[in-house]
């Protein structure tokens, strides 16, 4: 008997065929795969460590100086903004191989043809950038802020309020450079097409991780602070949402 996907009951009647797995079945599959890709090769965690490692040593040679003639303002905000733009630029190497993979496989176009909502092929892509991103941050924050003055040396520092401000910054960069990956991956100069379409989007999430961890290293949780955080937790729920609708036009535009 010839099988095609429908389930044959034992008095012989063909019932429905398979229905579609779900959207959130689909997503962990498909980040369940990139993660074990991307620990096997560690391609992506190399060169994403490298490159924040890179930012961060020229940033340090060339605004590092004598810490003690700076003021604990000046240096939190010297810090942050180095630990930033490290983050930053390595979401987008990252994000960079999120499709690269599979465009340079020639299965790009079979993982578009998967049964179930394209939005989960986003999702699922997503959750593969964050895991070698969330490692990348947790070598960059300290290193940073050590590396500028802003840790060490009695200086009291709010790791657990500043790891929910990076985690919830990453997201955001992630988040926004996934969806434009998508888009610049069939295209010839991708490398150079996805920061400029990107990074323009992610300025609030600059302006706020800049500006909340300086906060955070200078007078600790306030406000402001909070301010802060509430925004760029609606950026990012906004940002997946609407990645998650607009997915499907931008692999098939």
């Amino acid at each position: 008997m010839e099988r095609s996907g429908w389930k044959v009951e034992q008095k012989g009647r063909p019932t429905a065929p398979h229905a579609p797995p779900s959207t959130v079945r689909s997503a962990l599959t498909l980040a369940a795969k990139d993660l074990r890709v991307a620990g096997r090769t560690r391609d992506t965690l190399l060169a994403t460590t490298f490159f924040a490692g890179l930012v961060l040593l020229v940033l340090g040679l060339a605004l590092g100086g004598d810490a003690t003639a700076r003021t604990v303002e000046q240096t939190a905000g010297v810090a942050a903004g180095a630990v930033w733009t490290a983050l930053a630029l390595s979401a987008a190497v990252g994000a960079q191989r999120a499709f690269a993979q599979e465009q340079e496989a020639g299965a790009l176009e079979q993982l578009l043809l998967y049964p179930g909502a394209h939005g989960a092929l986003y999702v699922g892509k997503l959750l593969g950038v964050l895991g070698p991103l969330f490692l990348v941050a947790a070598f960059t924050l300290p290193a940073g802020l050590i590396l500028f003055g802003a840790a060490g040396a009695g200086r009291a520092v709010p790791w657990g309020a500043l790891a929910l401000l990076t985690a919830l910054g990453v997201v955001g960069f992630a988040a926004g450079t996934t969806f434009y990956g998508s888009i610049t991956v069939n295209l010839r100069a991708r490398e150079a097409l996805l920061p400029a379409l990107a990074f323009p989007i992610l300025v609030p999430v600059v302006i706020a991780s800049v500006k909340a961890t300086s906060l955070l290293l200078t007078g600790g949780w306030t406000p402001e602070v909070t301010t802060w955080v509430v925004f760029l937790a609606a950026f990012d729920l906004g940002t997946v949402i609407l990645a998650t609708l607009l997915f499907g036009f931008a692999v098939e535009g």
